[in-house]
């Protein structure tokens, strides 16, 4: 307390001022100084070790009642009324609070630094996300895309596939009917050589017996034969043929020779 009101006197403030303001904290640190002494005497009761906490407590509270009451019926009492004394008294307070303020706004603006740069990480942040989310939601779009085109060509496929099975039915229909219709035309108008496929015929010279096919197994073969090997429907034309069969084939253009081998021939393809 001396120093800080000698730093006082010493700044701006007079002789008269210090040596006033030292009598009054003179006067106020012996009232402590009895204050103390109260205490002290009162402290020096013997109490029992049982009741010695309950007793101390009862003590402290009495005490702070007691001051309590002091301070609510107490006016502030200001230190001097010298006001030169109260002026430097204020300027030294107001140089603290200058100082702790500047502390306080430097701290503020630390604070406030570190709070912008979180939010420049946050806003990087969020940039990264937002453009992590936008090629996601690409993503999606195009596979839901793809979905939708393969899901399109797929239905597409199984329609056409389902077209092509019906046309396939109906061909075989049509197919079976029109093998029906060729069977009943040669057994109508080609029935078999003097009543039966059995009937053979003998060479000049004895050699064995020959057995002849029908004209509707010459069509079969001829046709068998252009389904499974397209590029070679050529048969072979040997004794089982019936030569008459033969001519009439070629006659009315069902079948044709081949151009180097007059003993093989191949079903002539009609075009529209």
């Amino acid at each position: 307390m001396a120093g800080y009101l000698s730093e006082i006197t010493n700044t701006a403030g007079p002789v008269d001022a210090k040596e006033e303001l030292l009598g009054e904290c003179e006067s106020i640190w012996k009232q402590l100084e009895e204050c103390q002494n109260k205490l002290m005497v009162l402290g020096t009761e013997t109490v029992l070790p049982s009741d010695a906490k309950l007793y101390l407590l009862m003590l402290q509270c009495k005490a702070l009642t007691v001051d309590f009451h002091q301070w609510q019926a107490r006016n502030p009492e200001l230190i001097s009324t010298n006001p030169d004394v109260l002026l430097e008294l204020g300027k030294e307070e107001l140089q603290k609070l200058e100082n702790n303020l500047e502390v306080l706004l430097s701290a503020v603006q630390s604070k406030n630094k570190k709070l912008e740069e979180e939010l420049e990480r946050e806003q990087q942040w969020y940039e990264e996300q937002k453009q992590m989310l936008e090629t996601l939601n690409k993503i999606e779009e195009e596979a839901n895309t793809q979905v939708d085109y393969l899901s399109t060509t797929v239905n597409l496929k199984i329609r056409k596939l389902s077209e092509l099975k019906n046309k396939t039915l109906k061909l075989n229909t049509f197919k079976n009917e029109l093998l029906s219709a060729l069977v009943g035309f040669l057994h109508e108008h080609f029935p078999l050589l003097e009543g039966g496929e059995n009937i053979t015929l003998k060479n000049s010279s004895a050699e064995p017996v020959v057995e002849l096919i029908t004209l509707h197994d010459i069509l079969e073969m001829l046709i068998n034969t252009l389904v499974a090997t397209p590029h070679e429907p050529y048969i072979t034309i040997d004794e089982s043929f019936w030569p008459p069969y033969i001519e009439l084939l070629l006659r009315y253009g069902m079948a044709r020779r081949h151009p180097e081998d007059p003993k093989r021939m191949r079903l002539q393809i009609f075009q529209n």
